[in-house]
């Protein structure tokens, strides 16, 4: 199966799969994915392609980037669907399945930046801090403060906050102690409150 995505903004195109397969748990999806059920691939990707790829997106900080890492964590559940084994929520192993495919992204398109003397061309997060501090919209205030967390702080905060992730369901997807992330929690909160209250002055390492 092919996924075909066309530019529309800042999000890939949307499937809208026929009314089979509305009322299926993902489950009961990934069940029917395992037998090669087309609709229901499509059904489940409808379902959940918005929410994994804005995670992607604030990993990679790309877009094509992330549309691509998208594509290719549905795919891997189309030939892959028979692997799930239901200890966690489809929600939860898609974004682990997302996660590892967007690390990987990141690191192959750094290391081509670096091959080509690229590296003092990378956006400086600490650009133009007045117009953070003229923003008096909270959301994009947050915004920006969560884009310079360090990528581990940034991380937690966004599958916390952005997709209602609870820490157990955090240390799967990153595949640490659940003591870890409640201290990385701590510690990515207590550093996006002061970027917020600091109107975003400076960089979080």
């Amino acid at each position: 199966m092919r996924f075909a995505f066309t530019q529309t903004g800042s999000a890939p195109a949307t499937f809208r799969p026929a009314s089979v397969g509305e009322a299926s748990t993902d489950e009961m999806l990934i069940e029917r994915i395992a037998d090669g059920d087309q609709l229901a691939m499509r059904t489940l990707f409808a379902r959940h392609q918005t929410r994994v790829y804005r995670f992607v997106l604030r990993l990679v900080r790309n877009e094509a980037t992330a549309e691509d890492v998208l594509s290719d964590v549905f795919l891997d559940v189309w030939r892959q669907g028979s692997r799930f084994n239901g200890r966690a929520a489809v929600s939860t192993w898609l974004l682990a399945i997302a996660r590892f495919k967007a690390i990987s992204a990141m690191r192959r398109r750094i290391d081509a930046e670096l091959d080509a003397g690229m590296a003092d061309t990378l956006p400086d997060p600490a650009d133009d801090p007045e117009a953070a501090l003229e923003n008096k919209d909270r959301a994009e205030v947050l915004r920006r403060g969560l884009a310079q967390l360090s990528p581990a702080h940034a991380e937690v905060i966004d599958l916390v906050y952005y997709h209602d992730k609870s820490v157990k369901e955090v240390a799967a997807i990153i595949g640490l102690s659940e003591a870890t992330v409640k201290t990385r929690m701590f510690y990515a909160r207590k550093n996006l409150a002061e970027l917020v209250q600091n109107g975003v002055r400076s960089t979080v390492h």
